[in-house]
């Protein structure tokens, strides 16, 4: 597969979508990220390459342009000289340069076309990374919290926790069937013997202690 194609496949993937389709997420997401840093250190080498081809090319054009200024200059000298065949030399000459020059002028904007692409291709190559680092980052920020609650349910902390709250729904229960006694002795006829008043007295006091106790035990 060309590096072209390669970047192009690597930049249009969805993400997400592979990891969804993934057995395992975390293999996968780092299986991207490693081609993505491979594919990356390859682009900027070509790169390179095509820089110091397109610093080569841009020399060489230098020169002849200086060459075909020459020639011109030259074939004007002649000219003066009355030597008109060396003024058509000159010129053939000029031709020549002139050629090598369109074949030159070409390769550079080859070489400067090349160069916005890789510009162009890395950058998206470059975000495309980031979003798989942050991908990789949320990914075992997961996995390390799901680690963490299924050892607390395997804890004995949290089956203390549990037993707790069962507790105080017990206690909770407990309270309020009391406290349902002592309205049950409100809604009894006042018309009692003096002594199941005193009953009652010591009934209800009997059941506020108890309260108390639990309430200090839920508290």
């Amino acid at each position: 597969m060309g590096l072209f194609t390669r970047m192009s496949d690597i930049v249009q993937s969805n993400i997400n979508a592979l990891l969804d389709k993934a057995e395992d997420p975390e293999k996968m997401i780092k299986h991207l990220i490693l081609e993505m840093q491979d594919t990356l250190v390859e682009v900027r080498s070509v790169a390179a390459t095509v820089l110091a081809d397109k610093k080569q090319i841009e020399r060489r054009i230098h020169k002849l342009e200086i060459e075909s200024t020459n020639w011109q200059n030259k074939a004007q000298i002649a000219l003066q000289k009355d030597r008109e065949d060396l003024a058509r030399a000159a010129l053939g000459e000029k031709q020549r340069v002139a050629q090598a020059l369109d074949g030159l002028y070409e390769q550079l904007n080859e070489a400067q076309e090349a160069i916005g692409k890789l510009q162009n291709d890395s950058s998206q190559l470059n975000d495309k990374l980031l979003e798989a680092k942050a991908k990789q980052k949320t990914l075992m920020i997961k996995q390390r919290t799901q680690s963490t609650r299924l050892k607390l349910r395997s804890s004995d902390a949290y089956n203390k926790v549990d037993t707790a709250i069962v507790k105080f729904d017990q206690y909770e229960r407990r309270i309020d069937d009391l406290e349902a006694q002592v309205d049950a002795f409100d809604l009894v006829s006042e018309t009692k013997s003096l002594s199941a008043q005193f009953d009652e007295l010591e009934a209800n006091d009997e059941i506020e202690k108890q309260l108390t106790e639990l309430r200090k035990k839920v508290a």
